[in-house]
């Protein structure tokens, strides 16, 4: 009975042609044997009808198959054929078919050539199919990559480029036809080593896509975003050219540092008085900004001669390995500089001196040999731009910017930066030294002021005298201890309204004019002291509001035999007197919180007194807001704080005392002036003050020791 299926096959060697055919069959994959000696062409059915042919029209030559070679492919393939058939060896080409119809189709192929005996080349026997769609798809891809903006290309597993898009071209500098086949290492030296060769073999070795910016050095001279993401083929590299945002960026930065270093000149200098101090702090502010390394030069005032008293006073270097090699050139360059030399000529034109190039020879050649010239070559600087600083009509500093060879010289960004620093630090130096001389005047006239106290018979009187921290060493407050014409003593403690030499000259009148009417009136006592000031200060015009306390010490016979004394108290809008008694009992003279108007406020007020009889060993002190005045807390604090201290340091000597209090209250930083006058009254038998000891003068405000 026949097999239903068809004949069996048993030939080992047939079953598998035919699974090879069948295979064949289902890629679509025809074949050829040219034979080579007769020149006889054999296509099997599907490579005839791959080529739009028919089985009668086929001609079984090599020149049918030309007939449909594209011919652009023609001398292409035929140079492929012939190097198979010379070297006995394999033969694969890609080409395009033209069909009757017009069509095109991409055939793909593949033989090998088969040598006679002699070795020479007797057959070619091979395959070919249709790859038009594959093709298609390849080629869509491939202009989506043209057309992409953003640069492609892509390596094989030996690192070599197989595409390079038109992007990659324009970006990378060079053309396809350079760059494919080649191995990229060999091609662009500079990746070696860099973060290019360390992202794309980490992309290759761990098969994960690795993003990240990249900046390769001339020609290219540009940052790069790139992502590379691994295939079985090799590495694919998908990048864009981000210098322009990158530079962008990078003057953004460099906007905002050159913001924030002003910002960082005002703070330091603006408000303080130790502008010195702080211009020469300027170099830790302006490097790494402005300069690689910077010299601050301040200029004395008065200094004749081209130099005019120059000296460094602060440096900086962005490396710290070399501030101190900066250091030691600060140390000797002023006294090595010759007088052409950059710095002077800034300093005597009054206009900055720029060297753009090769900065360390050109200032060898104004310096002295020695450790300077040594030290500028050792620094190596590229530029340097010398700015003066300018006061009021006068350089007053000069700021030195060195740059290395990498940084280069300076932008007109930078420029205009490091001007606005040396105007401001130049206009900060300037305050300082004129208010140095407002200082300077102010302390010889507070000197005028604060004179010594008298030692009258049976007390000691002691005075001290503290500026506020944040004003300058004068103010409003004063006191004054004298005798009147009777032998009476007087005290005064006062405060007139500010802090500046308009106060102090306004406390010199109504100090002057107090002394003159206490004076110039036997047994005037204090509150009709006060009301004589208060019509001179309307009668001369004197538009100023004060406080003030007077204290009259006065003793008659019978008194003088009890061993007593009597204080007489009036205060205009002042804080009352405080009492020591010798077991150290405090107390707060008269009502506090209470007293008369302030001066210059009525002429024609009534001003009172407060009478009381002190023992001795009493002490009295009068002091001024400043001493119990507080930010954080009101005027009854302060004055329970003061009763505190006074219990403690009470019983001590009145040079020691008054110290204590000073110390303890105000710690020698007060808010506010501070000025107090303290009488402390002995036995009747005890020897004057003068005759145990030299007297002693308040500590803040060196005096002359009065009559």
């Amino acid at each position: 009975m026949d097999d239903p299926v068809g004949p069996r096959f048993v030939d080992d060697r047939d079953a598998e042609r035919l699974r090879a055919e069948m295979a064949m069959a289902a890629a679509g994959i025809g074949t050829f044997d040219w034979d080579l000696v007769t020149g006889r062409l054999d296509w099997d059915d599907r490579l005839i009808e791959l080529f739009g042919y028919s089985v009668d029209t086929f001609d079984h030559s090599i020149v049918g198959f030309n007939d449909r070679l594209h011919p652009g492919d023609l001398d292409r393939v035929t140079a492929a054929l012939q190097t198979a058939i010379d070297s006995c060896g394999d033969f694969a080409s890609l080409y395009r078919v033209l069909l009757p119809g017009g069509d095109t189709r991409w055939v793909s192929a593949r033989g090998r050539t088969l040598p006679g005996p002699d070795g020479r080349a007797l057959r070619l026997l091979g395959a070919a199919y249709d790859v038009t769609d594959q093709r298609d798809a390849e080629l869509r891809v491939t202009r989506v990559l043209e057309a992409m903006p953003a640069g492609f290309y892509s390596l094989d597993r030996d690192w070599r480029f197989t595409h390079v898009n038109a992007a990659a071209e324009q970006i990378l500098l060079r053309s396809r036809d350079e760059l494919l086949g080649q191995v990229i290492w060999e091609e662009f030296p500079a990746a070696v080593g860099s973060a290019f060769e360390e992202s794309y073999r980490r992309a290759v070795e761990t098969g994960a896509p690795v993003m990240f910016p990249a900046y390769y050095p001339p020609p290219l001279d540009g940052w790069y975003e790139l992502r590379a993401w691994p295939s079985p083929e090799g590495l694919s590299v998908y990048f864009l050219d981000v210098t322009a945002r990158y530079r962008e960026q990078q003057q953004a930065e460099r906007a905002a540092a050159r913001l924030e270093l002003l910002a960082a000149v005002t703070e330091q200098l603006t408000g303080t008085m130790e502008a010195e101090q702080a211009v020469a702090l300027l170099a830790q502010l302006v490097v790494p900004t402005l300069a690689d390394w910077c010299i601050v030069t301040l200029v004395d005032d008065g200094q004749p001669g081209a130099r005019r008293g120059a000296r460094d006073v602060g440096w900086w270097h962005r490396d710290e390995a070399l501030r101190p090699l900066v250091e030691d050139y600060a140390r000797v360059r002023i006294d090595a500089l010759r007088d052409s030399s950059f710095l002077y000529r800034a300093l005597n034109t009054g206009r900055p001196v720029a060297i753009e190039r090769d900065a360390a020879a050109a200032v060898q050649g104004v310096l002295t040999p020695g450790e300077a010239h040594e030290l500028i070559g050792r620094l190596g600087p590229e530029s340097i731009v010398v700015l003066p600083l300018r006061g009021r009509g006068r350089t007053v500093g000069l700021l030195s910017l060195f740059n290395t060879p990498e940084r280069g010289t300076l932008t007109a960004e930078d420029l205009a930066t490091a001007g606005e620093v040396a105007s401001r630090a130049g206009l900060a130096l300037d305050n300082a030294r004129l208010y140095g001389q407002q200082v300077a005047l102010a302390e010889q006239l507070q000197r005028s002021f604060l004179t010594a106290p008298p030692e009258p018979d049976h007390a000691e009187i002691v005075v001290r005298y503290l500026p506020a921290t944040e004003a300058a060493a004068i103010g409003g407050d004063w006191y004054d201890a004298f005798l009147q014409p009777d032998g009476a003593t007087m005290l005064v403690i006062g405060d007139v309204a500010g802090h500046d030499i308009a106060a102090a000259a306004s406390m010199g009148q109504l100090r002057g004019l107090l002394r003159g009417i206490a004076t110039s009136h036997d047994e005037a006592g204090p509150a009709d002291v006060l009301r004589r000031l208060d019509a001179s200060m309307e009668l001369l015009q004197v538009d100023t509001l004060a406080t003030a306390g007077i204290a009259r010490f006065e003793q008659d016979a019978d008194q003088r035999e009890r061993a007593v004394t009597r204080m007489r108290w009036s205060s205009a809008g002042h804080l009352p007197p405080v009492v020591v008694d010798p077991d150290g009992t405090v107390t707060v003279l008269g009502q506090w919180g209470r007293a008369d108007l302030l001066l210059g406020v009525d002429p024609h007020t009534t001003r009172t007194e407060t009478v009381v009889t002190l023992d001795r060993g009493v002490t009295v002190l009068l002091f001024t807001d400043g001493l119990i005045e507080r930010r954080d807390s009101d005027l009854d604090d302060g004055m329970a704080r003061l009763q505190a201290v006074l219990g403690e340091v009470g019983s001590r000597p009145l040079q020691e005392m008054c110290d204590l209090v000073v110390e303890r209250l105000v710690d020698g930083r007060p808010d506010d002036d501070v000025a107090l006058v303290a009488v402390r009254l002995h036995r009747q038998d005890r020897p004057r003050p003068v005759e145990a000891g030299p007297r002693r003068l308040p500590p803040s405000i060196p005096v002359e020791p009065g009559p």
